[in-house]
């Protein structure tokens, strides 16, 4: 028995696979593309990684998404079953860590708009360590590049499935260069603050 067989799908999956005639494609997915743990091909494709989505929710199923970004690698593959990501200093909200700290599932999605068109749907169980924490557990665990600058926590993950999402309908795109005067940390883009409405 194929280890993904421990965990195909919700109920509601398997309902409208049978109501719109799918079950047997679906099947076919789960037993080809869903895993229990990252291949070697997967893990070599997080290295080279700059972002990622997260989806969580919190203890009463209320949902939240957001974007995680870092230098290629920043999400680290501690073993085939595990991955973590640093947390640094943002806008204090802590919706994401809010949400993991009462929930701790996780969906990530990385997608390759520039080399590969491809992407990964990593799904687990999180939960938040002290930088302290998981570098005694991981004594190799890379400083980070950017002077100065070190993630207090991290969110570890303890992989359940990961599968890839085809390369149809994402885009083509090509990095450039940081437009010199760029504005950094633009909180009121939308004009929230002066908005009567809001």
């Amino acid at each position: 028995m194929h280890p993904t067989s421990l965990r195909t799908g919700s109920a509601g999956e398997h309902a409208l696979q049978q109501l719109h005639g799918t079950r047997e494609r679906a099947e076919r997915f789960y037993r080809q593309q869903v895993r229990a743990a990252l291949n070697g091909r997967m893990r070599e494709f997080l290295a080279r990684q700059e972002m990622m989505f997260v989806a969580t929710s919190d203890a009463s199923g209320a949902c939240d998404s957001t974007f995680r970004a870092g230098p290629p690698g920043f999400v680290r593959c501690l073993d085939p079953g595990t991955l973590a990501w640093p947390e640094y200093r943002g806008n204090g909200v802590m919706a994401s860590l809010g949400n993991i700290s009462e929930n701790g599932h996780v969906g990530l999605l990385f997608v390759d708009f520039v080399r590969d068109g491809i992407g990964l749907h990593v799904n687990g169980g999180a939960e938040i360590v002290s930088d302290g924490y998981l570098r005694a557990e991981y004594p190799d665990l890379p400083a980070d590049p950017a002077s100065g600058r070190r993630a207090e926590q991290w969110v570890l993950v303890r992989v359940d499935e990961a599968y890839v999402h085809c390369a149809k309908h994402i885009p083509r795109l090509a990095k450039a260069a940081p437009e010199e005067g760029s504005r950094r940390g633009s909180g009121d883009y939308f004009g929230t603050r002066t908005d009567p409405s809001s």
